[in-house]
């Protein structure tokens, strides 16, 4: 599998694209509670991911959990970008693992033609989750924490998306925009890749 600095794998033997978080309509359930925050982060999402498509050409793409954020993310303008965009892509197989945002907000309208699995997707040694856990016998990839890694220096720091990878399972950081990130540190056994701009980057141990 290649880390992208679009903060997705891609996993050329099955030509999937894997992605976590990507969390479509989370500004419209904000702005639902009346919370004034930024539009066009579905269109966001979907831009990013058309170009992994034109630049991939998957067969697949895998979504690990939190497809919707909320009940209120079934707000028209959010459905509508989303039956448009999958207008465009009726060959591409859509699968995804629910996670707890999902149990919230319900499943995608059938006419997406997503295929829904509870965690764990299991497919040659690998366990496609949501949460983060350890399943024997299997590497485990998810997502959930929208891992950041802060980089100093001096007096300065940034919070930059990452992956993390450990003896026994991966975590993917957020694919959608507007979701935040929480930070992490290297455990012992862990390695860090940080997305900075168009690269991903091993942070030293």
């Amino acid at each position: 599998m290649t880390l992208l600095p679009q903060r997705a794998l891609w996993w050329p033997k099955h030509g999937m694209l894997i992605l976590a978080d990507i969390h479509f309509g989370k500004a419209a359930a904000f702005r639902a509670k009346g919370v004034p925050v930024p539009r066009g982060t579905t269109s966001e999402n979907l831009q990013s991911l058309d170009k992994l498509i034109a630049r991939y050409a998957p067969r697949t793409v895998l979504f690990l959990g939190d497809f919707l954020h909320a009940a209120t993310s079934h707000a028209a303008a959010t459905l509508a970008a989303l039956r448009q965009w999958r207008s465009r892509h009726p060959e591409l197989k859509l699968i995804l693992v629910r996670g707890n945002h999902d149990l919230r907000a319900g499943d995608p309208p059938d006419d997406l033609e997503v295929d829904i699995v509870d965690e764990p997707l299991l497919i040659e040694g690998f366990a496609f989750c949501h949460h983060p856990q350890t399943l024997a016998g299997n590497y485990v990839i998810a997502g959930h924490l929208h891992p950041v890694f802060r980089v100093r220096s001096g007096r300065d720091s940034l919070r930059l998306p990452c992956f993390v990878f450990g003896e026994h399972g991966a975590i993917l950081p957020s694919f959608g925009a507007f979701t935040g990130g929480f930070t992490m540190d290297a455990q012992a056994g862990e390695q860090i890749f940080i997305v900075v701009e168009q690269s991903v980057i091993r942070i030293p141990r």
